[in-house]
């Protein structure tokens, strides 16, 4: 696996006239040496990869990091990666430009006085787009949890609980059936706050009569879920209910339609066009999905601006709703496998209407 990662990059570099790219995104890292710490650089050439961190990851890397040579250094990962003459020779450097800071950026010039530095975008991250059997699995294996979680948390909601008090709920259940972590900050939004599409939990007590947005997700082996349910506690107005079914419709009509070679503000058209002919266009604010991964939000981005080809063997979130302020909010979201003829449901939860 790693070896065929460090093969399709030097490709990439090549495409890009590069002689060496020096990574430093951690969930890149992760991706091309299986470092899970939290302080690393990776440096790969035509020849060679290097994997740089200190002595508090010299064990931990031991473990996981294959095909990379390890630098466990003391100076600060640059000043390593300078001492071990990573770039000796190097005509044309790449840098990660979403994640390396300028004042970083400025350290390199002075390190590597001699090597011109290109910023690069996307670079790892157009590898990472097609998952493997393994990453497949643990993206299932994520879900899956997601899916008992939502099970369970139904039992918690009743009038008076807090959102905070279910966010730490869902929390704890994620950990309780094998989670790492939660995937991100747990949303809950009840009542008219859910019409902030990424509400934060608060103190505010559920209501009878409310709509209550759950979206949460968990990782395994650093593989994120991301699962969204709207329930009600109670009866709910008649315009809420109409937005749920305007979502409903326009997920399921998402996930027929998804597959590999669409574009990517085709399948947000499919969505978009559900709710618009229901009378809820307006209220549709945000892209109907993203990519899942190591990144709970990674390429590709699956929004009406996006002309980018999906491919078969992507994992997609297809999250679809409605925001009335005032009112409240519904997004029912899952994750999807992309075939070639269509797609894969990996979240199971019931889409249906769940009345408390």
């Amino acid at each position: 696996m790693t070896d065929a990662r460090i093969a399709g990059l030097r490709v990439r570099m090549g495409e890009h006239a590069l002689d060496a790219l020096l990574v430093t995104s951690l969930p890149n890292i992760r991706y091309l040496t299986g470092f899970s710490g939290s302080h690393a650089l990776a440096v790969v050439t035509a020849r060679n990869a290097f994997f740089i961190s200190d002595s508090r990851y010299a064990l931990q890397s031991a473990r996981e990091v294959k095909r990379f040579r390890r630098i466990i250094g003391s100076l600060g990962l640059f000043e390593d990666a300078a001492a071990a003459k990573t770039l000796r020779g190097c005509r044309a450097a790449g840098f990660e430009s979403d994640s390396l800071t300028y004042a970083q950026y400025r350290s390199l010039r002075t390190l590597f006085p001699r090597v011109p530095f290109r910023p690069t975008s996307g670079i790892v991250e157009s590898l990472a787009l097609v998952k493997d059997r393994r990453e497949v699995a643990c993206i299932e294996e994520a879900a899956a949890i997601s899916d008992s979680v939502f099970h369970d948390v139904l039992k918690f909601l009743r009038p008076g609980v807090t959102e905070l008090e279910i966010a730490a709920e869902i929390s704890w259940l994620n950990r309780q059936r094998g989670a790492e972590s939660d995937a991100f900050d747990v949303i809950v939004a009840s009542g008219p706050r859910g019409a902030l599409p990424h509400a934060r939990p608060t103190a505010r007590k559920i209501r009878r009569g409310e709509l209550i947005l759950l979206d949460f997700g968990s990782t395994i082996r650093g593989y994120c879920s991301d699962l969204t349910r709207t329930v009600a506690l109670g009866g709910v107005p008649r315009r809420l209910r109409e937005a749920y079914r305007a979502v409903l419709e326009a997920n399921e009509s998402a996930a027929a339609s998804a597959r590999g070679g669409m574009t990517a503000r085709a399948l947000d058209a499919v969505a978009r066009g559900c709710i618009r002919r229901r009378g809820f266009g307006r209220y549709f604010i945000h892209s109907l999905g993203h990519g899942l991964g190591l990144r709970v939000h990674e390429r590709p981005r699956v929004s009406a601006l996006s002309p980018e080809v999906l491919q078969a063997g992507s994992v997609i979130t297809i999250e679809p709703g409605i925001y009335i302020p005032g009112s409240g909010g519904v997004r029912i979201e899952d994750d999807v496998l992309l075939g070639d003829r269509g797609c894969r449901v990996l979240t199971r939860s019931p889409r249906e209407l769940i009345v408390l």
